[in-house]
């Protein structure tokens, strides 16, 4: 009888204790759990939180070349996928020489597979079509498409961007340096807003035919449709391109063509706080201005110099200065004059972009759709 009720006491200390290592497990378990989460939150909202691009604008009238407003116009940023203007300007110059057609199959390399999202899927050994790959940098902004122009025009990647910076510097693209197609993150591609503003004025003048892409609203491509991120597009009257981007460095970038009536503005905004806010600044600055511009087209097509490797060269050794990560901006500078004006030197002191006209979404960092192009990206299309 002792005996039974000293085993039952043995074994009832063996189930407590028992009990009691379990509790710890999962107290400790769940508090470790629960600590990963808070970390991961904190994480986030820092990097949420410090996530403060460098703005930059220009609005400039098409018709007589003059720049209608400013904002740190000639300090460097990075181009994000504004990059892939100067990979199509390229390429259809290519077309308009009768050197490829729109039905002509370019190969797919493994270093234009691998290009990191937002891309079109390509496989090593397949061929894209010219035509598609055009639709594809302007609505899917595909980075793998970029890579493949760049070989089928320039041989390689890295030769193709030597080709993009010392054509920049024949448009007079001054501060431009390109590293490679697409505009994924490399330290040293940089750009100024003036000089996209330069770029997306000699597009369409040189390429009216081609520049027309630049409006694809969807691109159907293997049974799935691809929708235009340029939300301006069909939104805002007179707005018949160009092209948005995005990285971590740069912010949320996009340069703007509207035709309304007689007048002609392009825009560029760079740096931007998410793509919403992008473009509420973006409309804004084109409804400011839309009234100061000519109705009479008095400025001659924007025409290329003769660049030598010499000059690409020094147009690629290390800039002057680095883009800033902060923004800083010396406020809006209004000019009757088309000519450059000087190279800014930034301001330490904060100052907001233009509020919106209009009332707009609240501003969130935009990601692009999921689906079987994009899978997380570098450089996003917004």
């Amino acid at each position: 009888m002792h005996r039974n009720i000293h085993v039952s006491s043995r074994v009832l200390r063996a189930c407590v204790l028992g009990l009691a290592t379990l509790s710890v497990a999962v107290v400790a378990t769940t508090d470790t759990a629960d600590a990963r989460r808070k970390h991961r939150h904190s994480r986030h909202h820092v990097e949420r939180s410090s996530y403060n691009p460098a703005f930059a604008s220009i609005i400039v009238d098409g018709n007589t070349g003059a720049t209608l407003t400013a904002t740190n116009p000639d300090a460097l940023r990075h181009p994000a996928s504004l990059t892939k203007i100067m990979t199509l300007y390229l390429l259809f110059e290519r077309l308009e020489a009768g050197k490829m057609s729109l039905d002509s199959e370019m190969e797919v390399s493994e270093h234009a597979s691998s290009q990191a999202p937002t891309k079109l899927g390509l496989r090593p050994g397949q061929t894209l079509r010219v035509e598609d790959a055009i639709k594809g940098l302007v609505t899917r902004s595909a980075n793998d498409a970029a890579v493949v122009i760049a070989e089928a025009v320039g041989g390689s990647e890295t030769d193709f961007a030597r080709m993009m910076t010392r054509k920049a510097r024949a448009l007079g693209m001054s501060r431009t340096v390109y590293r490679n197609a697409s505009g994924l993150p490399n330290d040293d591609q940089v750009t100024t807003a003036r000089d996209q503003s330069i770029l997306g004025r000699a597009i369409q003048d040189r390429f009216p035919r081609y520049y027309r892409y630049f409006q694809t609203s969807v691109f159907t491509y293997r049974g799935n449709a691809i929708r235009n991120h340029n939300r301006l597009l069909g939104s805002v009257e007179g707005v018949d391109g160009i092209k948005t981007g995005y990285t971590r460095a740069s912010g949320f970038n996009l340069v703007t063509s509207m035709h309304r009536g007689n007048r002609f503005l392009v825009g560029v905004v760079l740096g931007g706080r998410s793509g919403s806010s992008r473009d509420a600044t973006m409309r804004n600055l084109l409804a400011e201005n839309l009234e100061k511009g000519a109705t009479r087209r008095t400025v001659a097509a924007i025409a290329e110099r003769p660049t030598s490797s010499a000059d690409v060269d020094v147009a690629e050794a290390a800039p002057d200065t680095k883009p800033a990560t902060a923004v800083q901006n010396q406020g809006a500078i209004q000019v009757a004059s088309a000519a450059p004006e000087p190279v800014e030197t930034e301001s330490r002191v904060a100052v907001p972009a233009p509020r919106p006209a209009v009332p707009v979404a609240a501003a969130r960092v935009d990601k692009p759709e999921p689906g079987p192009f994009n899978s997380g990206s570098l450089d996003k299309p917004m």
